[in-house]
């Protein structure tokens, strides 16, 4: 996810400022408005009772935005199914607006009889909901939306201008919440199965939104667009406005179906840029199709737009602000970083953010992979090792309890960029133990439901870090248990430490509380390579006194690497003394 998925290494520092961020500051204050109560500030606490027990069918959202005030006026009709009884519905929105209306299927609600006092709304049903029954709450409200001032680490509206001048304006709220501005449940699990929007912008601007285009109306110097998608991310509700042109093309799949690309981009003194980015989307496509499986949401589009914050994984509307820059490996990171997450946070979603390095561990890993694919093994590897080089492990990857997004992107109190690099690695140790063929059905089998996927035959789907481990023992018929209690729920790498004994080289994994650890590892003796078993984590093989030696020739388990200690400890110092010299006044 781009509120944090800065993936090139080079863009480390990037990564760690977000995490800082979110763990000791409160987003600031938009012109006109309150501060965003601590709970509003906070995504994915929680659910109420009430909202746990009913399907949110759908939500038709309806938003006039004038970029002149920096406004809001919002109409949403939010349709709840109950899954058992309940006598009041539960959303969230940030208590900042003003509500002037609050209607349950046409009756209205008397103020002071819905509460909103922290951000979490009550509204009391005349009659309660019986398993079964249907729901429609209606909210009217205006106001400021909250102003993120680095988007995309902290949550809100960006309101821009267009090198042309024109109003240029986009939402970016993963990191605060889909309440910032339409109420919704605020939850990883409190998606819509279908989200209208219908977005009033001064015209001739142009408002590029989730899924497919309905419709465009225009009256009294107003455009109005009517957006439709299904089973959104709450937090990939995008609003996405400005002086846009489109650059379009069909994607004829493998799965033989046909997937629109779309490109909406502001108007650019170097057209080729723009079609060089564009050009793009097709061999990215290939890729996942080929190694995970159909896109996700082909009936609707891959659709991408410039926006003036670095990028987000809105589905079908990528939010890309990365000025058409290539890494080091001759493409553009941002753009395949986002659309893995189509795959990975779209159509996959984590139940708790707990479980979130399978949005960020996997998305992370398909840069690697892209580039073995597309570039061959020298990319691949010359990625892994900058990963590598950037591992904390200091807090597990997954804590085993629900955990604050905060919390979870914290380098203080959680995984930080665990959850991205070691993540990553932790996934390409795997690929390696279980072989492609496995690994791959694995990930398909998390991420559809099933190791066949075709086009029609899957839906999104939630799940959590014990699904993947039972995915795992699905598809090997082998129980990896021992893998993830190492990897994931404790923080320390195991380490390899080898012992000439006479004319044996031993060797036995050292692990944090001795847990069991049975991984297989090459090694080279000689001009030899051979693979040692390390049944209950020891094993041997002979070597002559005049041989020598290299543990895992290959890379292919991710250990404790005393070498990137000394680097680490060392960059930290320099950094420190950096840092000291320059508060002196010495830099």
């Amino acid at each position: 996810m781009l509120r944090r998925s800065l993936l090139p290494l080079a863009l480390a520092t990037v990564l760690v400022a977000p995490a800082a961020f979110a763990a000791g500051q409160k987003t600031e204050k938009a012109p006109g408005q309150g501060d965003l109560t601590d709970f509003t500030y906070q995504t994915g606490l929680p659910r109420a009772p009430e909202q746990e027990a009913v399907v949110f069918e759908n939500a038709d959202l309806s938003f006039k935005l004038d970029p002149s005030k920096e406004s809001l006026a919002g109409d949403a009709k939010l349709t709840f199914r109950a899954t058992k009884p309940i006598d009041k519905l539960v959303v969230e929105l940030d208590r900042n607006y003003n509500v002037s209306s609050v209607e349950v299927d046409g009756q209205p609600v008397a103020k002071g009889t819905w509460t909103n006092p922290e951000g979490r709304m009550y509204v009391p049903l005349a009659k309660p909901l019986a398993a079964g029954q249907a729901a429609t709450l209606r909210i009217v409200y205006d106001g400021h939306p909250h102003v993120a001032k680095r988007a995309p680490w902290d949550g809100g509206f960006v309101w821009s201008k267009a090198p042309t001048g024109e109003p240029w304006f986009v939402s970016a709220i993963q990191g605060n919440g889909c309440d910032l501005f339409w109420p919704c449940i605020d939850h990883p699990q409190g998606e819509p199965l279908q989200v209208d929007q219908h977005v009033t912008v001064p015209a001739p601007l142009v408002s590029a939104g989730n899924g497919v285009a309905m419709g465009m109306d225009e009256k009294d110097g107003w455009r109005t667009y009517h957006w439709r998608t299904k089973n959104p991310d709450t937090y990939a509700i995008a609003i996405n406005v400005g002086p846009y042109e489109v650059m379009q093309a069909d994607y004829k799949s493998r799965y033989g179906n046909t997937i629109p690309l779309r490109y909406w981009y502001l108007k650019s003194d170097d057209p080729a840029k723009v079609k060089g980015l564009f050009a793009e989307f097709s061999s990215i496509l290939d890729f996942f199709e080929e190694k995970i499986g159909p896109y996700p949401f082909a009936d609707e589009k891959m659709g991408v737009v410039e926006t003036p914050h670095l990028g987000m994984e809105h589905q079908t509307i990528n939010a890309y602000g990365n000025e058409y820059k290539k890494s080091e490996y001759g493409y553009d990171w941002l753009l395949q970083h986002e659309f893995a997450h189509e795959w990975f946070g779209n159509q996959l979603t984590n139940k708790d953010w707990d479980d979130m390095w399978l949005h960020e561990g996997y998305g992370t890993y398909m840069q690697p992979l892209y580039m073995q694919w597309l570039r061959g093994d020298m990319e691949y590897h010359a990625n892994l090792m900058k990963q590598r080089a950037t591992l904390a492990n200091v807090h597990p990857i997954v804590s085993d309890k629900p955990m604050r997004e905060e919390d979870v992107y914290s380098d203080e109190v959680g995984p930080g960029h665990d959850i991205y690099y070691k993540a990553s690695l932790v996934m390409d140790t795997l690929r390696h133990l279980l072989g492609d063929k496995d690994f791959f059905a694995v990930t398909r089998q998390i991420v559809y439901g099933r190791t066949d996927p075709k086009p029609g035959n899957f839906k999104p789907l939630y799940a959590s870090t014990r699904d993947y481990i039972a995915a795992v023992k699905q598809v090997t018929d082998k129980d990896y248990q021992w893998f993830f209690d190492v990897y994931l729920y404790q923080p320390k790498l195991p380490e390899l430490i080898a012992t000439r004994n006479g004319d044996r080289l031993d060797l036995r994994w050292q692990v944090p509380g001795n847990k069991p650890f049975p991984m297989p590892v090459e090694v080279r003796v000689g001009d030899k390579v051979e693979t040692v078993a390390m049944a209950n984590g020891q094993g041997s093989l002979p070597i002559q006194a005049h041989e020598s030696y290299t543990l895992d020739p290959h890379s292919l388990v991710l250990r404790q690497l005393p070498h990137i200690d000394a680097f680490q400890q060392d960059k930290s110092e320099r950094e420190k003394e950096d840092a000291r010299k320059k508060a002196a006044g010495g830099g």
